[in-house]
């Protein structure tokens, strides 16, 4: 038995799309209407409106079309009934059932990673986040070929047109491998030039925000360093990693680095292929981790970013989880609790400025560990490492002891090694 959940018909020039997904197999109804919901959110931002949700109960995968034939049937006379022109499946299909799908259903057939894929592919604006979703779209179409770039030609337009587009209708799996193989060495060449920059500023702190999509990353960034990222109510607003210079405090300068929201069931070809802008998570000394408190599913979210920071290993760092949007709670009474469940946790409004004085608190605290106090005594006479141990450290207390001087000084770890590096460069002696 199946489950329908018929809507208004759009009045926009915005694609009409039905959804399908499959409870049973260990997966709750209820958690599938969740899954569902999450889904008209990704193909609302893709640019189509939801006319139809349908669920099938099944204990087992159909191989031939995903769910049984008699569903597939009846999503076909409603597809012709009432102007679909979309069908999106919660999970992935295989090239045999999108085969097979596309026989039966008289419109385009679009799993949940083809849907991600579109979205990324509309919201690129550099360089970079352009190459890294061309190369995972390649990664997507190529066992997918049996389709013959049928999805890609001009019957259709809208979602699921975006990327490689009409002129790879004629090409085949050699040209397309070839073309993996130049996309990915050019990702590498980005990737190193992003180490040269990483090299160039490694003296500064540095931050990622982190999190589930629209959890609100980029409305902190925008408050923390009074910057104008792109923000918009939807996911995957932005893409493209973002850095700008925070001042915690006269004496404390951090970078900051938003970057590309997580989801559940996100495509694995895709974190591989972004693997350079989320390097600036395995490398940053500390994350905030941004949960919108307000959604009902905030805590499964915590755990989709918790793994995918383990597929990055980059679970183990120093991390404030940042619960964001109470100005939406009618309760804030739960937060107390939260924030003593989770270390390091601090509950904040980014959109109204709630409790920001407390987040920088707490990055401030988790700073003064990588600080450490340190005495030297050096010839009056090196007054070149005096004045550069003034520049990149906090000087304490300067004691005079004939021709020497004694530096009680407290300086960061990262400029504490430029330190020792000084002494043995200038040869630096007592």
């Amino acid at each position: 038995m199946g489950k329908q959940f018929p809507f208004e018909a759009s009045v926009s020039n915005r694609e009409r799309a039905l959804l399908v997904g499959v409870s049973g197999r260990g997966i709750r109804r209820t958690t599938t209407d969740e899954y569902l919901e999450e889904l008209a959110l990704l193909a609302d931002t893709a640019g189509a409106d939801v006319s139809y949700k349908i669920i099938q109960e099944r204990h087992r995968i159909d191989p031939a079309y995903f769910i049984g034939r008699g569903k597939v049937e009846e999503i076909g006379q409603i597809v012709d009934e009432n102007n679909i022109n979309l069908v999106i499946f919660d999970d992935d299909l295989t090239p045999v059932q999108i085969r097979n799908l596309e026989r039966k259903i008289s419109c385009k057939i679009l799993d949940r990673s083809g849907l991600i894929l579109d979205i990324f592919a509309s919201r690129a604006k550099t360089n970079e986040a352009k190459t890294q979703v061309e190369l995972a779209q390649f990664q997507y179409f190529l066992p997918r070929l049996t389709r013959q770039w049928a999805h890609l030609s001009k019957q259709y337009g809208g979602i699921d047109t975006k990327g490689p587009g009409e002129k790879q209708l004629e090409t085949d799996r050699r040209i397309i491998r070839n073309r993996i193989r130049t996309l990915k060495e050019k990702l590498r060449r980005i990737d190193k030039e992003r180490e040269v920059q990483r090299k160039a500023r490694r003296e500064l702190t540095r931050i990622s925000l982190i999190g589930y999509t629209n959890a609100g990353k980029s409305t902190l960034l925008n408050l923390l360093a009074g910057t104008n990222v792109f923000v918009e109510n939807r996911l995957f607003a932005t893409l493209d990693a973002t850095t700008r210079l925070l001042f915690l405090s006269p004496m404390e300068k951090v970078l900051v680095t938003d970057t590309v929201g997580f989801i559940r069931k996100l495509p694995h070809h895709l974190i591989a292929s972004f693997k350079s802008t989320l390097s600036e998570v395995t490398e940053a000394d500390i994350l905030l981790h941004v949960v919108d408190v307000s959604s009902p599913h905030f805590e499964e979210q915590i755990q989709i970013a918790n793994a995918t920071l383990d597929d990055l290993h980059a679970r183990n760092k120093p991390a404030i989880l940042v619960f964001n949007k109470i100005d939406k709670l009618t309760d804030r009474t739960p937060l107390k609790e939260l924030e003593d469940r989770y270390e390091h946790a601090v509950s904040i409004s980014a959109a109204r400025g709630i409790n920001i004085s407390r987040l920088k608190e707490k990055i401030l605290s988790i700073l003064e560990r990588k600080i450490t106090e340190r005495t030297m005594i050096v010839k009056q006479s090196n007054y070149k490492f005096i004045s550069f141990l003034h520049e990149v450290a906090e000087i304490l207390e300067k004691t005079y002891l004939d021709n020497r001087v004694k530096i009680r000084f407290r300086i960061k770890d990262t400029q504490l090694r430029k330190v020792h590096a000084r002494l043995r460069k200038e040869q630096v002696t007592p």
